[in-house]
């Protein structure tokens, strides 16, 4: 045994004796995942709307349009993933804004198709999820 521990300690290992202090809890991640469920869930109502209406994503087109004109030839790279997006059949992009993914959920802090709710959508879905 002595031979065991000198090899650890050797090694830079040391025995624990006594437990280390658990980070205090802070609300920071929890309201960033607040506002994740919440994009989520907006985006959930845009994605039956447009499975009724699929025209309706000519509007998010437009709505994308006009913001990467206001950038010119430096428009973000999520415009830019949004326009390749949005060329796709209407199945894949309400497909894409529902999903849980990591990409996904990156995708709907900038995306434009949220521009196809009422003011009145946005409110309830806001409240919602206000603490």
């Amino acid at each position: 045994m002595r031979r065991y521990r000198t090899r650890r300690r050797a090694a830079g290992l040391h025995p624990v004796t006594r437990s280390e202090q658990q980070v205090p809890f802070t609300t920071g991640g929890l309201d960033h995942k607040i506002l994740e469920a919440r994009g989520l869930a907006m985006h959930c109502l845009v994605a039956r709307k447009v499975a009724r209406d699929p025209a309706l994503l000519d509007k998010a087109r437009r709505t994308l349009k006009s913001w990467r004109s206001q950038y010119g030839k430096d428009s973000p790279r999520a415009l830019d993933e949004w326009h390749a997006i949005l060329d796709r059949p209407w199945q894949e992009v309400v497909a894409l804004i529902v999903d849980p993914g990591e990409r996904a959920t990156r995708l709907r802090q900038s995306g434009p198709v949220a521009s196809l709710l009422g003011a009145r959508q946005r409110e309830r879905v806001d409240a919602a999820f206000r603490p």
